[in-house]
């Protein structure tokens, strides 16, 4: 018997239902069921609940929601090489690849070893200490996200000024509203809607994209998966960093951010069905015409 662990978003009453479906199915099995503690609570069930981190590692985590349960998820277990099965009760869903009809027999197919482990890199984040650029230099806490790192201006109305370092060396100072790195599963994110380039998600690769630059350079760069990028605020104005819409804190002139790959992937659950970029039509609605 496995031992599942249910994430859901406990603010939507259609995730809630799907939870409960699923945690009666699962014991009828005969499978060890954990939840959080708030999802536990909201289906009247508290006995599942289970704080963070997570004290033991389970078999499968399934996440009901829609992205920001998924990244929440990952958050949560990817360090621990626990695969995700997604559940969509969001609106776009992307990264979620299952219905709740599907949710008990697809839940069965994956303890069962019939689905396919996708694996996609992530991204680290952490501060490092003002006026240090040696590559490897040690940092404070560290940040791990699915989608992006963005260091973004605090005050409206302005710029902020950000030096970005490549592997050690100057590459170009920013003037912008601030800057995303993105994962190739990002791409369709944040970095998408400032004019980033799509990439497919299972390729390796750090996309940094400026937001509404003001400067001739306004690309998106594309780097390969082992690059470690520094960002440093030289204005005088502080800029906000944030790792899959988590605050990592408030940045002041002289500090950096240092964005490199993750030391683990995100491990996806999938059926292995359409390609990417058949996904990618169907979710943002392209026509043939």
């Amino acid at each position: 018997m496995s031992d599942v662990l249910i994430i859901a978003h406990a603010e939507r009453a259609e995730a809630l239902t799907a939870s409960k479906q699923l945690v009666v199915w699962l014991e009828g099995e005969g499978h060890g069921v954990a939840m959080g503690g708030v999802e536990a609570a909201a289906i009247g069930r508290p006995e599942l609940g289970v704080d963070e981190p997570i004290p033991t590692v389970p078999d499968l985590a399934v996440s009901i929601g829609g992205d920001g349960t998924m990244l929440r998820s990952f958050d949560l277990v990817a360090a621990a090489g626990v695969p995700v099965l997604g559940v969509n009760v969001g609106h776009l869903g992307y990264l979620t690849e299952f219905e709740p009809a599907q949710l008990t027999d697809m839940v069965a197919a994956a303890l069962g070893g019939s689905l396919d482990v996708s694996e996609r890199m992530m991204v680290s984040a952490r501060v490092r200490d003002r006026g240090a650029h040696d590559v490897g230099a040690q940092d404070a806490e560290t940040w791990t996200g699915l989608n992006e790192v963005v260091l973004e201006k605090r005050d409206p109305g302005h710029t902020v000024r950000l030096e970005v370092w490549l592997d050690g060396d100057v590459f170009a100072t920013y003037a912008a509203d601030g800057l995303i790195v993105s994962t190739p599963t990002g791409s369709t994110a944040y970095s998408l809607s400032a004019g980033g380039a799509v990439v497919a998600p299972t390729h390796s690769s750090l996309q940094v994209t400026p937001v509404a630059p003001h400067m001739l350079f306004d690309r998106s760069l594309l780097l390969p998966p082992d690059t470690e990028i520094g960002i440093r605020v030289i204005s005088e104005r502080p800029a906000l960093a944030a790792v899959d819409g988590r605050s990592a804190g408030l940045l002041t002139t002289g500090d950096e951010l240092v964005v490199t790959r993750a030391p683990y992937d995100a491990r996806f659950v999938t059926a292995g069905g359409d390609s990417f970029h058949r996904v990618l039509k169907h979710k943002f609605g392209l026509k043939d015409r």
